[in-house]
């Protein structure tokens, strides 16, 4: 015996190969305008020129554009939590991982995304942009605050001395650095003397921010 449709219900149609693909493209070009103009100064109008759609499919696939910036920050959200919280357990697998493995698991995943995908140095421009503006701590908390937690929970058990507000401000400053490295790798070659790989510039950064911490 089957379970009957409950009367006046429709079942609803998986999309298309099609209509995924023009969502992607959607969402894609929201998030290269949106990295290049900021919030305030992307359009829809742009966006829509940039996936090449009409400006009625934008609004279809991303809502206004409020929620369109919502949709794009989230969208790459879970896959770099779901990257930083692995690398956190490989960290702890022989014990109690030194402060910079733990710091290296919350950074690193984000440039190995990067190295896959050259679209993640528009997503570090939009984690930028909302890490910097309080219009935004809505999309910050359930985006990023969870894993988060984990990670100032993790460095607090290293840090003992420290307090929690230290911790926190370190983590925030280490983010600002990291954010900086993921986005302007070409200032920082033109303000040195000569050139580094970017695996060394990492271990750089995990050191410096390391060191911050420390009381």
């Amino acid at each position: 015996m089957t379970n009957a449709q409950p009367l006046g219900t429709k079942r609803k149609r998986a999309p298309s190969k099609r209509a995924l693909e023009t969502k992607a493209r959607v969402f894609d070009a929201a998030e290269k305008i949106f990295a290049i103009s900021g919030y305030d100064g992307a359009t829809i109008r742009d966006i829509a020129a940039e996936a090449d759609e009409p400006v009625g499919t934008i609004h279809h696939h991303g809502g206004g554009k409020n929620a369109l910036f919502h949709q794009t920050v989230a969208r790459r959200a879970d896959a770099l939590s779901r990257a930083r919280l692995a690398a956190l357990e490989q960290a702890k697998t022989a014990g109690t991982p030194p402060l910079e493995a733990v710091i290296g698991a919350f950074m690193r995943p984000f440039f190995d995304l990067l190295a896959e995908d050259p679209a993640w140095r528009d997503y570090a421009r939009l984690v930028a942009f909302v890490s910097a503006d309080d219009r935004w701590r809505d999309i910050s908390a359930e985006c990023f605050d969870q894993t988060a937690g984990i990670f100032l929970a993790e460095l607090q058990k290293l840090l003992p001395l420290a307090s929690r507000q230290h911790v926190a401000e370190g983590f925030a400053f280490s983010v600002a650095a990291m954010i900086a490295l993921l986005t302007s790798r070409e200032r920082i070659g033109a303000l040195g003397a000569g050139s580094s790989t970017e695996d060394a510039q990492i271990d750089h950064l995990i050191k410096f921010c390391a060191a911050g911490m420390v009381v």
